[in-house]
């Protein structure tokens, strides 16, 4: 039997395509990178921000510029990067527009870590390591639960891992709330505060935190790009075009879960850019994701980044979590996507 036939806008991926729809992108990101820190309730004169001839020390502008305000800028496209390119893996493999990087429980590990080390005073006997340690080292431990509980034999069934997900999702935020009920009114004000999400935390130091591990998820999903072409169309008909099925799903489960773990663990768990992104740009390019991931991480940077500048100036000098504000924008969205599928026999349409 013959393998089926991709689609006509899997089919006619050309270079110039790839080079022209990626060219923008990346020239859209790197202007909100210029644009987005000079964004504030302080100005920043660039002339002084740029003078070498001033001590860091006594230079107010580049100290807002480049202590503050870039390194949060670059830490909000890095945490949008990996939501969303995450967000697209997920979709592919789940076979489920809904699915996002939350979906498996993986944020929800990672805040239970978070919250346990505030609760117990780490983050004081620690310093500014605790809250990002803890939270990856949930991160980690929930994604080993859930691939433990998920794996039949040697196979990994999407739909046992999205149930083991959503159930694990649903146990750490029961701690959570255990932990948060004992938790005196200090602790339990910055439990919830870390809990809405938010970029605040970007300085220079995390930047170092986040990347490495981003990257190497970014890489190994990038290289199972093609193979989540075919996997968006169903295990069987991906399986009959060679791919490997089971390798395929735990690489990207693996890639996709340390993404998120690096992002909760430095902004929190910060909701629905791996939701709305990829939608966005899957209506505009296609469904290839040789060309939809590396445009969605682009994507997703110049989303966070935007929304995070919106959040920090629009109530200035007053601070609105970005996790907020993400939510205020997905959630409507989320909603409007049941409402479009709800007639639908099959989820993935």
């Amino acid at each position: 039997m013959s393998a089926p036939a991709p689609p006509d806008d899997l089919r006619h991926l050309t270079a110039g395509r790839v080079f022209l729809v990626l060219g923008l992108m990346a020239l859209l990101t790197l202007v909100s990178l210029l644009l987005a820190p000079l964004v504030g309730s302080a100005p920043v004169d660039l002339r002084r921000a740029f003078d070498c001839g001033r001590p860091l020390a006594e230079n107010p502008d580049a100290q807002v510029l480049f202590l503050f305000r870039l390194p949060r800028v670059l830490c909000a496209a890095l945490a949008g990067a990996g939501l969303a390119a995450a967000g697209v893996a997920f979709q592919a493999v789940l076979r489920n527009p809904l699915a996002t990087p939350y979906t498996l429980g993986v944020s929800s590990g990672g805040a239970l870590g978070a919250v346990l080390a505030i609760r117990v005073g780490l983050d004081a006997l620690l310093g500014p390591v605790a809250l990002p340690g803890f939270a990856f080292a949930g991160a980690l431990g929930t994604v080993a639960v859930v691939y433990r509980v998920a794996r039949v034999g040697r196979s990994l069934p999407p739909a046992t891992l999205l149930l083991a997900g959503v159930t694990m999702s649903f146990v750490c935020g029961a701690f959570m709330m255990f932990v948060q009920y004992s938790a005196d009114y200090s602790q339990s004000y910055r439990i919830v505060r870390w809990l809405m999400g938010g970029l605040d935390v970007g300085r220079p130091g995390l930047l170092w935190q986040i990347f490495p591990p981003l990257a190497v998820g970014l890489a190994l999903l990038q290289l199972r790009a093609r193979d989540l072409n075919a996997m968006a169309a169903g295990a069987a008909a991906a399986a009959s075009v060679g791919v490997e099925v089971e390798r395929t799903v735990r690489l990207v489960y693996l890639g996709a879960s340390l993404i998120v773990g690096a992002v909760v663990a430095v902004a929190g768990p910060i909701g629905f850019v791996g939701l709305v992104v990829p939608h966005a740009l899957r209506h505009l390019l296609g469904p290839d994701h040789r060309v939809l991931l590396p445009a969605s991480a682009l994507g997703g940077a110049v989303f966070l980044v935007w929304c995070d500048t919106i959040a920090r100036t629009a109530l200035a000098p007053a601070e609105i979590p970005v996790g907020v504000l993400t939510a205020m924008v997905g959630g409507p969205f989320f909603l409007w996507l049941l409402w479009r599928r709800k007639g639908r026999a099959g989820i993935w349409g």
